[in-house]
């Protein structure tokens, strides 16, 4: 792969995302047998969020770890940034201190593409605002690859807060890249302007949505992020919106369940769902150790500088 920065799926070429995900499946052995490899020995990553993180912070350090880096962790709340520490300034900083990539997550959409601009570290968005989350959809389409084989035809449906969502956003460009029809499916609230222009269908009735879906993908509604109401009460949206077992059984017969994570039971998702075997959650995490391995592996020894 030749280049500095993995900043979006927007970014990428068919063949480099072709190239991060075979090398990922590669790596997914490493994974299940508790290896170590030497790859990125003498490599320096920092993992830089601005935003809380369980399994995207954790995943890149194990990446990082499995191929051999040393790995830093700063947050803002601890960081310089607290005394007014500008993000390029910080960036410049850890350049200094010979960190060779920069995996970050901002509420701001574009501080990523800020930061690549003015560092020589590599950089990955691990997350900005809601623009994109690239590492999150290259996992899904992993996870999909892996279960399904070829993703042409396969129709994935992505239910919920698609509004605030920039893993939606990430997801849709991927799988029709990839050859897959996605449709998005909420309450028009959560359905954003301009959606249309990552090539999904918009449906609002989600029993008609799932119809022949392989892949339903619930969202969690990011109350974080939103600044007004956009539903009357969760037990009304979980209601209209909650995916459950019957919507499984209007899927294709081989549908399975995704989820980005973290789940809120009761909500987007029941446990019956999230627990049952046709649900791939679990199997995400792992691979999002895999793609975020493949995606320093590939940047630190081949990526222009």
């Amino acid at each position: 792969m030749k280049r500095k920065d993995i900043l979006g799926i927007k970014d990428l070429s068919k063949s480099e995302i072709t190239e991060i995900l075979q090398t990922a499946n590669g790596f997914r052995s490493v994974i299940d047998g508790k290896e170590r490899r030497t790859h990125l020995s003498g490599k320096n990553v920092a993992t830089l969020f601005y935003e809380n993180s369980t399994r995207t912070r954790n995943s890149f350090d194990i990446a990082a770890k499995t191929l051999g880096a040393s790995t830093t962790g700063i947050t803002a709340s601890t960081s310089s940034v607290q005394k007014g520490e500008s993000l390029i300034d910080t960036g410049k900083t850890l350049d200094s201190l010979g960190i060779d990539a920069i995996v970050i997550r901002h509420p701001v959409g574009g501080a990523p593409r800020l930061l690549a601009d003015n560092v020589k570290a590599s950089v990955i968005n691990a997350g900005d605002g809601m623009n994109e989350h690239p590492s999150q959809a290259l996992l899904d389409a992993l996870t999909a690859q892996r279960h399904f084989g070829d993703l042409s035809g396969l129709k994935l449906v992505i239910v919920g807060d698609i509004k605030h969502s920039r893993v939606a956003r990430s997801d849709a460009l991927v799988f029709t890249r990839l050859g897959a029809s996605v449709t998005v499916c909420g309450p028009y609230t959560l359905i954003p302007d301009g959606i249309e222009s990552f090539g999904v269908t918009v449906d609002t009735d989600l029993e008609n949505a799932v119809a022949g879906a392989n892949i339903i993908m619930p969202l969690r509604l990011q109350t974080e992020r939103m600044n007004q109401a956009y539903i009357p009460s969760v037990e009304e949206f979980h209601m209209y919106y909650g995916v459950g077992l019957k919507h499984l059984a209007m899927a294709a017969d081989d549908a399975v369940v995704m989820h980005p994570a973290p789940i809120n039971r009761g909500a987007e998702i029941s446990g019956d769902v999230a627990d049952c075997d046709r649900s791939l959650i679990q199997e995400q995490v792992k691979n999002g150790v895999a793609v975020r391995m493949a995606m320093l592996y590939l940047l630190l020894q081949g990526g222009a500088k």
